[in-house]
């Protein structure tokens, strides 16, 4: 197989809590990859270092041993390379939706001519074509989420980082979202890595879920996701689908049974 896209190797992250005087581990030894257009998503219990993992991805964070690659290349601080999409879409209310999406590129020194016309190419592939002039206040959250993404693509990352981008929406859009972006991956072939607590969501977007450990959180198991693209939201009534969101289910809800059964176990010294 081809050099992973992007590779965690041992990567441990422990937090030192100046109350207590204690530490704690967040993220213990996790080795994963994701290939060149793949799109992976990180499921697991509450807690479980999720969002921590993808903020050291980000160069938010830095571990405190392992190491991250990006093409071969260590992360140690964000960068142009990677473009991260927040379950709050953080659009700047003064500006329209078209100087939304060029913030990216303006903040690169790439707002020019050929800038501009990529940022008109996004905003039309997100389905805002006509809303270039609105401002955010004038949008549904959907909508706005949707400027979001247009951002982040516009810069042409290598990875596109995605923190539960649809968790602040209600149900029916949530559903619309998920296919508006698959058909969005499905023209820019980015590698996306995509996190979320919702099981069915990642099994309907991904090639490959990774279930995490509770905490310290580290790689449990690898899900293949075996269904045919492109994906329309009715195969989330087909038994394949529901087997694979079961046998996800099932080793998450493993490790919540364990961390509970443990709990009481302390709670009973």
């Amino acid at each position: 197989m081809a050099q992973a896209k992007l590779q965690a190797v041992g990567v441990s992250l422990e937090y030192y809590q100046p109350r207590t005087g204690g530490r704690l581990l967040a993220l213990d030894s996790v080795n994963l990859s994701v290939h060149e257009g793949e799109f992976v998503s990180i499921v697991g219990p509450s807690g479980c270092g999720k969002t921590t993992f993808l903020n050291i991805v980000d160069g938010l964070l830095g571990a405190t041993a392992g190491k991250i690659y990006l093409n071969g290349k260590e992360i140690n601080r964000p960068d142009v390379d990677r473009a991260v999409v927040f379950q709050d879409a953080s659009l700047l209310p003064w500006r329209t939706v078209f100087k939304n999406v060029m913030y990216g590129l303006e903040c690169q020194g790439r707002n020019d001519e050929a800038g501009e016309k990529r940022g008109k190419e996004f905003i039309r592939l997100v389905g805002l074509g006509g809303f270039e002039h609105h401002f955010p206040h004038e949008l549904s959250g959907g909508m706005q989420q949707r400027v979001n993404l247009a951002r982040a693509l516009t810069v042409d990352p290598e990875i596109l980082l995605m923190d539960e981008p649809f968790a602040s929406l209600d149900a029916q859009t949530r559903e619309m979202m998920q296919a508006e972006l698959l058909r969005i991956w499905g023209e820019t072939k980015k590698t996306v890595l995509f996190i979320t607590h919702q099981i069915n969501e990642a099994v309907f977007l991904s090639d490959r879920v990774i279930v995490f450990k509770s905490r310290p959180g580290k790689v449990k198991e690898t899900v293949k996701v075996d269904l045919p693209r492109p994906r329309a939201l009715h195969l989330k009534r087909d038994r394949a689908f529901l087997d694979l969101e079961d046998q996800v289910w099932t080793l998450i809800e493993d490790e919540v049974k364990r961390t509970m059964a443990a709990d009481q176990v302390v709670h009973t010294l």
